[in-house]
């Protein structure tokens, strides 16, 4: 009888697992690069269409207060993985092509927190986080650590970002084709007298630079660093986002009977903006606007995917941007030149590189058909807190001193009645100055370590601009951050500089 009953125990408890994990969603997260607020027509854009990713907006929340947390690639992408603010690890600029891994074995992530509750987890696009050990990638052998030692089971990578050397694909460990007969080299200094480079060869490019990205020639373009060889292992530039789609989607076919967290990692926007033939000429915009067509098609195609595979209903889908956009970003594409009255970055100042709202106030949609009403939202929300909130959805056990600046906002996500997001959002540049935005309710504070705000206005080419340390804002009056009202508000400046402060001392900010 005891016996018995123990066996009704324990299918009960098998049956209790089964269905819990039954209602584990797949997670999709598709990072746009260098997208602006409003840079999409569901965000207010005209001269270009995103009709899917309207599609997303439509049939989920689109949130108005959706931020990265660093106005560059590296530190947000960084930040989005660990749940930690990369201004507190050295080390985590934009990465040059030799970088070593950033985010070392032990580190908790995203991948990892979700692999130990039953996920297949995925990466595929661009990755720009290191890779290898201290002296850097072994582009030649096994790339470790990488992506598969901090939770990830596959991967399929730009290694670092396309306008740096070099131009291949790394799956798993390996660079892909690669002929040992031609080894690939990759440095920082040009590697003989006569090697082509943007300077001495630039009569022959199909795609001019305005600065800093004239070294190694791939594909009629110049790039930032120098390699040789690996030649049956290059891409074509022109293919980036065809690959992205087929690797995902072949990934998702692969692994659909379990839940699954694939990260859909676009590099559309950022340069050299060179889409696919097939979209050139698709907008008025120039190659940045093509380009925004070409990521709309890309979530298109994965909608397609898991609408064949019926999986809509069992899938939440997030889509954000790494950072607020740019125009000229060092190649001559026409980018400012079409842009015409096109606000990438909506109502907002600044943009790449910048702490003003531009930076990092992006894109942020999340749908779950069947789970997440359709509507807009208002509630502020970071890719910072995805760690905490898709370990709360998964039922992960997040310990305290893992994702440390990662805020459970999964109410938010979902839309439910009620939810709050987080209070507070620190917002970071790229790290080498050491500024600082934070933003408490509607009020905006910008700290100026470097004493520079780079980027004040994204239509025009990259500028630095003599500013005092402190700035406050009231972005409910005054969102394109005009009017600096902290001779007039003292006691609010005050607070919110001891405030970010504390933050920044305390090493954390989830307690």
């Amino acid at each position: 009888m005891i016996l018995r009953h123990l066996c009704l125990l324990l299918f009960a408890g098998l049956l209790s697992s089964q269905s819990l994990a039954a209602e584990k969603p797949n997670i999709i997260v598709i990072m746009a690069d260098d997208m602006g607020y409003g840079d999409l027509s569901c965000y207010g854009a005209t001269r270009v269409k995103t009709p899917n990713i309207d599609r997303l907006a439509a049939e989920g929340q689109r949130f108005t207060s959706g931020y990265c947390s660093a106005s560059t690639c590296t530190p947000t992408r960084y930040s989005f993985l660990t749940g930690n603010y990369a201004f507190r690890r050295k080390g985590t600029g934009i990465a040059p092509p030799n970088s070593p891994a950033i985010i070392q074995p032990g580190t908790e992530t995203i991948a990892s927190l979700l692999q130990n509750v039953g996920y297949s987890t995925a990466v595929i696009g661009k990755w720009h986080l290191g890779l290898g050990g201290p002296e850097g990638p072994n582009w030649n052998g096994d790339l470790k650590p990488g992506p598969l030692d901090i939770g990830f089971r596959f991967n399929f990578l730009l290694p670092t970002t396309n306008d740096r050397v070099p131009q291949v694909y790394v799956r798993n460990h390996r660079v892909l084709n690669l002929d040992p007969e031609d080894p690939l080299w990759v440095g920082k200094k040009k590697p003989s007298a006569d090697h082509p480079t943007g300077i001495t060869h630039r009569d022959t490019l199909k795609m001019d630079w305005t600065h800093g990205h004239n070294s190694t020639i791939h594909n009629g373009i110049s790039r930032i660093g120098f390699y040789t060889g690996g030649h049956a292992a290059r891409f074509r530039d022109e293919d980036l986002a065809d690959e992205w789609v087929n690797q995902s989607n072949n990934w998702i076919e692969g692994n659909k009977d379990k839940p699954f967290f694939l990260f859909f990692s676009s590099h559309d926007l950022h340069v050299p903006r060179i889409p696919h033939e097939r979209f050139q000429g698709k907008s008025p915009l120039g190659f940045r606007g093509d380009s925004i067509v070409q990521l709309d098609w890309c979530v298109g195609e994965l909608m397609k995917t898991l609408d064949r595979l019926r999986l809509a209903e069992k899938t939440l889908i997030v889509f954000c941007s790494d950072n607020g956009p740019v125009m000229d970003d060092g190649y001559k594409d026409g980018a400012l030149e079409n842009n015409g009255d096109h606000r990438a970055a909506g109502p907002y100042s600044g943009g790449k590189y910048s702490v003003l709202e531009g930076g990092t106030r992006t894109p942020f949609i999340t749908r779950w058909k069947g789970r997440v009403p359709a509507g807009e939202s208002d509630k502020l929300v970071c890719t910072i807190d995805m760690a905490a909130s898709f370990a709360k959805l998964a039922g992960a056990e997040l310990k305290k001193e893992a994702c440390i600046d990662s805020f459970n906002v999964l109410g938010a996500i979902l839309g439910e009645k009620g939810a709050t997001g987080r209070d507070h959002l620190v917002q970071q540049d790229n790290g080498r100055g050491g500024n600082y935005g934070l933003r408490v309710g509607n009020w905006k504070l910008q700290r100026h370590d470097s004493k520079k705000a780079r980027n004040v206005k994204v239509e025009v080419h990259l500028t630095n601009t003599n500013v005092t340390r402190y700035r406050l804002y009231d972005l409910s009056k005054d969102p394109g951050e005009k009017k600096n009202v902290i001779d007039t508000h003292p006691e609010v400046a005050k607070r919110l500089i001891v405030q970010l402060q504390k933050v920044i001392t305390d090493g954390r900010s989830r307690h």
